[in-house]
C-alpha cells in the first residue's frame, strides 16, 4: 500500500473510529461505568439510583438458583430507562433465606445462601449511605423477594431519620413486588386461569416472568415433560408446565410502568 493509502487509513480513523472510541457506553447499570462517567452522569442530573436485590435460593429442579438476581436486573434496568434519570446499581444476591442450623425454608434445598437480618440490612444502609455522598438524592430499594420486603422498609425507615437534614431519601415502592406478585396473579385471574394453576414460588406466575426475561435459565425442555412438581421439589403450588414467556411479558409490562409511576410519584418535586 502507498504511503498516500496508509495516511488516508490513518485520517479515516481520526475522524469516525477515534470519537466512537472515546465515547461513554449507552447504559444504565453502574457497574458498566468508569468513576469519571458516572459523575459525568450525576452531574446531567441522573440522581436517582436504583439498588436491585435479589436472593439465591432454590426455585424447584427446573429453575436456577440465580432466578431472583436475573429478574431484577432486567426488571431494574427497563425501570431506569423509562425514568431516563436513573442509574442501576449491582445486585445484592446475599439475602436472609431462613436458618441452616437446623436448614429451614429454602435451606433445606442445596445452592440457597442465607445471611443474618443484621448483616442484610448493614449492608443496604452502607450501599445507599455510599451512593448519597456521590451525589444520589433518591435511593430505590427494589426487592424481589417477598421474604425481607419488611426488612428493607425498616432500612429505609432508619436511613430517613439520619438524613432528615439532607437531600437525599430512601423508598421502597410497594407497586414493583405487589405487581409482581398480587398484581400479576390478578393479570392471569382475568385470563382464566385459576389460583391452583398459578401457585407462588416456581409456579406458573413465578417461571412465566423468569421466560421473559432471562429464558436461559430455565430448564424448559425438561419441565414440558416432567409430571407436575410439587412442594418437594421445591415448587409451591401451579404448575409451571404451562408458563410461557408470553405470559410473562404480560407481568414484566405491569411490573416497569407500575414502578415507574411510584417512582415518579415518589420524586416529584424533589
Amino acid at each position: 500500500m502507498s504511503s498516500r493509502g496508509v495516511r488516508v487509513i490513518f485520517f479515516v480513523f481520526l475522524v469516525f473510529v477515534r470519537p466512537a472510541l472515546a465515547q461513554p457506553p449507552r447504559t444504565v447499570f453502574l457497574e458498566d461505568l468508569t468513576w469519571t462517567e458516572l459523575r459525568d452522569e450525576i452531574h446531567a442530573g441522573k440522581t436517582t439510583i436504583i439498588i436491585p436485590i435479589g436472593g439465591t435460593e432454590q426455585s424447584g429442579p427446573y429453575i436456577a438458583l440465580g432466578k431472583h438476581n436475573a429478574r431484577v436486573r432486567a426488571l431494574s434496568q427497563r425501570i431506569a430507562e423509562g425514568l431516563g434519570d436513573a442509574i442501576v446499581a449491582p445486585v445484592i444476591a446475599y439475602v436472609p433465606e431462613g436458618g441452616y442450623d437446623p436448614p429451614t425454608s429454602h435451606m433445606r434445598f442445596p445452592g440457597t445462601i442465607t445471611i443474618p437480618d443484621s448483616a442484610f440490612e448493614e449492608t443496604l444502609a452502607s450501599a445507599a449511605n455510599s451512593f448519597r455522598i456521590h451525589g444520589f438524592t433518591n435511593i430505590v430499594f427494589l426487592g424481589d423477594h417477598g421474604g425481607y420486603q419488611g426488612l428493607l422498609r425498616i432500612v429505609a425507615a432508619h436511613l430517613n431519620r439520619e438524613w432528615s437534614h439532607t437531600r437525599a431519601r430512601a423508598f421502597v415502592p410497594k407497586a414493583y413486588y405487589e405487581t409482581s406478585s398480587v398484581g400479576f396473579d390478578q393479570i392471569l385471574r382475568h385470563m382464566g386461569y385459576r389460583n391452583d394453576q398459578i401457585g407462588t414460588h416456581a409456579g406458573l406466575a413465578d417461571t412465566s416472568l423468569l421466560l421473559a426475561v432471562a429464558p436461559e435459565m430455565v430448564r424448559l425442555r425438561e419441565l414440558r415433560a416432567a409430571p407436575k412438581p410439587g412442594p418437594g421439589d421445591g415448587v409451591y403450588g401451579g404448575d409451571p408446565r404451562r408458563a410461557s414467556a408470553a405470559l410473562g411479558q404480560l407481568g414484566v409490562h405491569a411490573i416497569v410502568s407500575e414502578t415507574i409511576k411510584a417512582i415518579r410519584k415518589e420524586t416529584a418535586g424533589r
